[in-house]
């Protein structure tokens, strides 16, 4: 064999054992969205872009978290009626207390396993660092309930204020931050003593909970006043608001591992706007879809997802050039999404 010869061989054969050692496409990862209407959860390749499944788990899948070891994904069900605002709630059927808990799905298996108790009409939670508890709002038991998930025990319920909705734990692990829709306020937990520290008075309507990667800052999206507030989580108390716009919703939140930005979708609004916490100054807005609600960056944190609920679909927004990639249709009524690396 030529000199030649010899280097081309060489050269296919490094590609080719390239080749052989790339993890298959779409293997990286999975996007899980849970769907309100239908109570079921879709399964999305980000890679293919397409939906893969949607599998039934129960009444008003809502709030959607993997597990702490990644082999689990929690989801929220209630048999509680859909009551969207100026809806005459005496007029509503009553609620199916049966179909209220916390789902468990099996990624592996790719199934659900069970139900397990969640407390009343369970919205959203959140789960602790070793995994052991899950931390539950009760939207129409104004609480949060701890809830241990390998036993299926709820294990005590505080009060929080009316129609408790977002609920996050600090990065830490200390604290829990619930908001209250109905009164406007944050209720501060301590974990270790599951007791309330201080209620915080923030915006009308408030949202969702997102901290800073070093725990300094909560950020609270209030819908009805178009803003979010800037919580000092040492002082326990409102330093600033940051309005997003004019017509905007606040809704769900995503913050990038360093801090840098952050991402707020605005439901009826139909954008995505891009915060600079450094300056707390927005840095883009941009249409992604009929009402974003849940949102969830991908791993890379190159791209970003967003639940829309009126068009029953998921867009894919690519953050560099902030457009939407594509809209993959999922079940009715698109809630919450999470991203777990597979």
């Amino acid at each position: 064999m030529s000199k030649a010869a010899w280097l081309v061989f060489l050269v296919l054969l490094l590609v080719s054992l390239a080749g052989c050692s790339r993890p298959p496409a779409g293997s990286s990862y999975r996007v899980y969205v849970s769907n309100e209407g239908s109570g079921d959860l879709t399964v999305i390749d980000p890679v293919k872009m397409e939906a893969l499944a949607t599998l039934p788990l129960g009444k008003r899948a809502r709030g959607i978290h993997p597990s702490a070891d990644g082999k689990l994904i929690f989801v929220a069900l209630s048999g509680s009626p859909f009551a969207p605002p100026g809806v005459d709630e005496s007029t509503l059927p009553p609620p199916d207390k049966s179909a209220d808990g916390i789902g468990v799905f099996d990624i592996a298996q790719n199934k659900m396993l069970r139900k397990v108790p969640g407390g009343s009409d369970p919205e959203q939670f959140a789960v602790a660092r070793d995994g052991k508890l899950l931390y539950v709002s009760n939207e129409d038991a104004a609480g949060l309930s701890f809830v241990d998930p390998a036993s299926g025990q709820v294990l005590k319920t505080l009060p929080t204020g009316r129609e408790p909705e977002g609920v996050t734990l600090s990065p830490d692990g200390k604290q829990i931050f619930a908001t209250s829709e109905d009164e406007g306020t944050v209720t501060v937990v301590d974990v270790a003593t599951q007791t309330e520290v201080k209620k915080i008075k923030v915006g009308r309507r408030p949202r969702g909970v997102v901290f800073l990667p070093d725990g300094t800052r909560a950020y609270i999206t209030n819908e009805n006043d178009a803003t979010l507030s800037v919580i000092d989580v040492a002082k326990g108390e409102v330093t600033g608001t940051i309005p997003v716009g004019a017509g905007l919703k606040p809704m769900g939140m995503a913050m990038s591992r360093d801090g840098a930005n952050l991402y707020v979708s605005t439901g009826r609004g139909k954008k995505l706007v891009i915060i600079e916490p450094a300056t707390e100054r927005i840095v883009a807005a941009f249409e992604v879809g009929d009402r974003p609600w849940g949102i969830a960056l991908s791993p890379d944190e190159k791209l970003l997802f967003t639940a829309n609920g009126p068009s029953n679909d998921v867009s894919i927004v690519d953050l560099a050039t902030r457009t939407v990639l594509k809209k993959i249709k999922v079940g009715d009524r698109p809630w919450g999404v999470t991203v777990v690396v597979q």
